[in-house]
């Protein structure tokens, strides 16, 4: 891809960018949120026509004349995008082949075989006749990994394919990915994990604000140097973000914020006990399903409480549903952005405004004037970048959705804040900024539960985790116990139970 120049209104998403893929590569595109590494990608597949430059490919005298993703297809070019864009109500086998078979005069029963085929390969645990929608989210996007491989692709675009798999559904992609590097195909492996990028990959190019930053061997890239070129500063000591000068000091007496005790879910979660004082920041950690999500879900009411008791600030409260949780001072970022979070067709300035005005009332609305306050107050307090408050949530990129998400909790003044993945799918410097803010929010009294799946993430914010195992509570850290290895040990001995 030579000089590519791509814009929207207001925005310039791509100033002049090359990006080289070589056969048998595995090539990171790596930037923070907003660099314009997905805008890169849909001009390469015909999502976004762009508006100067040129793409040239192997074998060919001119340059690729690419309109749509079909054309891209037609090339030989496959991509598997960070938000699963299959159809769940389809079986697996359909999703594999749709838009490639003939419709109403499909042979089914062979459709059905070769899928089953391609599954067992990669080993993937689905059957093609069975619905999509019945598959967890990690199965889904190996399934839109296996449909993207099965087209004898050249080019293959894997964007955020690892944000929801767990680390052995992660080696099986690895593995995967060098099988297919082997057989010369050129990969563009687009993540925020940095890890996987040393661990797999063999170049970096990396983009900042629509522009080129420089194409590296992995080898001659030190982590640090590439995080310091994808935020354009030094970091010194990404753990270092603790102030310790910044803490709250907990008065005598002072009952737990929230407590539950005996609290179960219809998500199948097993009765578990639960605290958090004012002021303190706490997490449950274990591995992808352990039951993580589902237990501040329960929490929330945002799944239906089948049994136990809650207090808030030492009083028994009830929930049933989200605002029975939001009147008591309790607020949810959901771990899905896009099907729980926002509400894409809305303004930036609405998804902000939302929480607040449920509890306010339908009926007493916020004026112009007020939104606009509230809106231009929390787009600045978290550095949202947006074209205006006006500009649709939805073309925003991963990051700013989610900064946008928690301004609107943010926004209704919690005492207690849930933050689940805050930072999944979003870039270095973003994830830093959210968890010095969640800091600084416990320094001054208010108390948050953070789940991320990258435990050096919950070490570096949380002064105590829960540790959870095939959905129950297995153990609890703090102090001289929150390490890696004392995380994983109780992890496996709570295997044993």
């Amino acid at each position: 891809m030579r000089n590519i120049h791509k814009s929207f209104p207001g925005v310039r998403a791509l100033q002049g960018v090359d990006f080289t893929l070589c056969e048998g590569e595995i090539h990171a595109l790596m930037g923070e949120n907003g660099a314009g590494k997905s805008t890169l990608i849909k001009v390469l597949t015909g999502v976004y026509g762009k508006d100067e430059g040129q793409i040239f490919l192997k074998g060919m005298e001119k340059a690729a004349v690419i309109r749509s993703p079909q054309d891209a297809q037609k090339l030989g070019i496959s991509t598997v995008y960070q938000e699963i864009t299959l159809c769940p109500n389809l079986s697996v086998a359909e999703n594999m082949y749709i838009g490639r078979t003939a419709g109403i005069c499909q042979n089914w029963k062979k459709m059905n075989e070769d899928a089953d085929k391609i599954l067992i390969s990669l080993d993937i645990p689905a059957k093609a006749s069975q619905q999509l929608a019945s598959c967890s989210i990690a199965v889904q996007q190996m399934v839109a990994i296996a449909r993207a491989v099965d087209m004898d692709c050249k080019v293959l675009i894997l964007d955020e394919p690892t944000s929801s798999l767990d680390e052995q559904e992660v080696e099986k992609l690895f593995g995967l990915m060098r099988d297919l590097k082997a057989r010369g195909v050129g990969i563009i492996f687009v993540t925020h994990f940095l890890d996987q990028v040393y661990e797999v990959c063999d170049k970096i190019t990396v983009l900042r604000d629509g522009k080129l930053v420089g194409e590296y061997e992995i080898e001659t890239l030190p982590r640090v140097q590439l995080v310091s070129k994808m935020l354009g500063k030094e970091l010194d000591d990404m753990s270092d973000i603790r102030d310790d000068s910044q803490v709250y000091e907990k008065k005598d007496g002072e009952a737990p914020v929230f407590e539950a005790e005996g609290l179960v879910s219809n998500a199948g979660i097993k009765p578990f006990d639960f605290y958090i004082n004012k002021g303190e920041v706490n997490g449950f950690t274990g591995l992808l399903g352990s039951g993580r999500s589902e237990c501040v879900r329960a929490i929330f009411g945002a799944d239906r409480v089948l049994g136990g008791t809650m207090k808030k600030n030492g009083k028994t409260i009830r929930i049933t549903k989200p605002i029975d949780a939001m009147r008591h001072g309790i607020a949810y970022l959901p771990e899905d952005r896009k099907r729980d979070g926002i509400v894409g067709d809305l303004s930036v300035r609405e998804n902000i405004i939302l929480a607040l005005q449920v509890l306010k009332g339908f009926f007493k609305p916020f004026t112009k004037a007020e939104a606009n306050q509230f809106a231009e107050e929390y787009i600045k307090l978290l550095g949202i970048k947006t074209a205006s408050a006006d500009t649709p949530i939805k073309s925003l990129s991963g990051g700013n959705q989610q900064k946008a998400i928690l301004a609107r909790w943010l926004l209704t003044h919690p005492e207690y804040l849930i933050l689940d993945e805050p930072t999944r799918g979003i870039d270095v410097g973003t994830k830093i900024d959210i968890q010095k803010l969640v800091l600084k929010l416990a320094s001054e009294g208010m108390s948050v539960t953070f789940i991320s799946s990258e435990t050096d993430e919950m070490l570096r914010t949380c002064s105590r985790l829960i540790v959870m195992r095939d959905r129950k509570v297995v153990g609890g850290l703090s102090g001289q116990d929150l390490t890696q290895s004392k995380i994983m040990s109780t992890i496996a001995g709570g295997e044993k139970e």
